[in-house]
């Protein structure tokens, strides 16, 4: 290159933090899963908003195109560049810092680059709750959660990533800070920017800092295994749980007895609840504020309803935190168990609670008919409509020619999930991954209004090209 970008570029951050050797810039170009490797002219690590502002004026000049990434933790190669070369890498990871921590205004002003988990544990150091948690928490980044506007498993309690901020600051594309770290719950003065960017992936400007919403920290958390036969009887319980317990609900997930049965085999250590099986199984947790005897009661009353009614089969509730964790480790380690049975086609997808059953069921039998005795793996978030839908090959079926028929698969389960009214990403994103399939799932309208917002926002195109659009 004789534009002289590499020498202008470690001008601003530092000769160190300008990575351009195959060796250095590995770890940055590969996504999460390991199925697609990227190129780029250099990986660029800023250390503060300024740093960020003048690289992104430098690529501005030059028209050098430019992927922001956190934690790498995506998995719909949103944060990895394509095979071009041309784009420059830009880690957020040394923006790393809590700014401030506002007990009596209930927020924390965070960089992007903090991890979630560290985010967590300082709110719980003030006597406060961050309440977004994934199963990536340990390496993803509140910038990366922001920019896909990550969902996670106490959305039904407290929103996604996006109702859980209050303020941001943004580098734009043509390299000014937008400073809106303002920490208000009300303020109605004009165009909301900040949820242009929240959700935006990147493609919009980079968001460098956040104001987060923080909550008194419950007095208990108590969890349930459900187990039921039909993923109706778990809508049903679902209702009932939410009439007897109300608020204090905050998670509900489900889990085909394939996905239990996926993780029985790679992780035998972990628990196996009921000496029986059952086709499905409601994971449940409850938040009191007033005592742990309280929340177990309410939990408890509902349950026992459950059982008489016939919607449940049979259910344990954790009597401590280590049962707690034990029943939510059943439930991480289904991606972990996918991942070490092999490769699968994933689907992230939402739909309107109340036709989740009827979209299981659809799904499935159409599946089954065009591929016999495929394996689906059904799990998530019930509670708010997200469903991980993953398709796995029959039995005998080598993994790699079955991923030959992603595109069809994709088509099958994309097909009914807009049949159901409902969206082919839910809380992982668009990426480049799923681009190419929104065309045939939004208006003509709808993303002609996004075209105008990114030409808007990003005239050159140079923020995360080739993503959503």
């Amino acid at each position: 290159m004789t534009d002289g970008f590499i020498e202008r570029c470690s001008a601003i951050v530092g000769p160190t933090n300008v990575l351009v050797d195959e060796h250095d810039t590995a770890p940055y170009l590969t996504d999460w899963r390991g199925r697609f490797t990227g190129r780029a002219r250099a990986v660029v690590r800023p250390a503060s908003t300024a740093e960020v502002a003048a690289v992104v004026r430098l690529c501005a000049e030059l028209r050098v195109p430019i992927v922001p990434q956190g934690g790498r933790t995506g998995l719909v190669l949103g944060s990895v560049p394509d095979a071009a070369g041309d784009a420059v890498v830009l880690s957020l990871r040394r923006l790393n810092r809590i700014r401030t921590v506002d007990t009596f205004n209930r927020t924390m002003t965070v960089e992007a680059g903090c991890i979630l988990q560290d985010i967590q544990r300082a709110a719980v150091d003030h006597g406060m709750l961050f309440p977004l948690s994934l199963a990536a928490e340990g390496s993803c980044t509140i910038g990366g959660n922001l920019s896909t506007n990550a969902g996670g498993t106490g959305v039904l309690r407290y929103g996604n990533t996006r109702e859980l901020c209050l303020g941001l600051e943004v580098v734009t594309a043509q390299g000014e800070v937008w400073d809106a770290l303002r920490g208000l719950r009300k303020d109605n003065t004009g165009y909301d920017l900040r949820d242009l960017y929240v959700g935006a992936e990147g493609t919009l400007g980079v968001i460098t800092a956040a104001v987060l919403k923080l909550f008194p920290q419950p007095k208990a958390a108590i969890t349930a295994l459900v187990a039921l036969a039909t993923p109706r009887d778990a809508l049903a319980l679902l209702k009932l749980v939410e009439g007897e317990c109300g608020p204090t609900l905050t998670g509900y997930e489900l889990m085909s007895d394939v996905s239990l049965r996926l993780v029985a085999s790679h992780f035998p250590d972990l628990p196996k609840p009921f000496p029986e099986r059952y086709p499905q199984y409601a994971l449940l947790e409850l938040s009191s504020h007033e005592s742990e005897a309280h929340g177990v009661a309410l939990l408890e009353r509902a349950i026992e309803r459950a059982l008489e009614d016939g919607l449940a089969q049979d259910a344990v509730v954790a009597t401590s935190i280590a049962q707690s964790r034990a029943l939510w480790a059943i439930r991480e380690h289904i991606p972990l168990a996918q991942a070490a049975a092999g490769k699968n086609i994933k689907h992230d997808i939402s739909v309107p609670i109340s036709r989740i059953a009827d979209f299981i069921e659809t799904t499935d039998a159409q599946l089954e008919a065009d591929y016999p005795g495929v394996q689906v793996v059904c799990f998530g978030h019930l509670g708010d409509g997200n469903l991980h839908y993953n398709v796995a090959p029959p039995e005998g079926i080598r993994h790699d020619d079955f991923l030959a028929e992603q595109g069809p698969i994709n088509r099958i389960v994309h097909d009914s999930v807009a049949a159901h009214g409902g969206s082919i990403s839910a809380e992982h994103g668009i990426g480049a991954l799923k681009r190419d399939e929104l065309p045939r799932y939004k208006s003509p309208v709808e993303l002609q209004l996004m075209r105008a917002i990114k030409a808007a926002l990003d005239p050159l195109g140079i923020m995360n090209p080739g993503k959503i659009l």
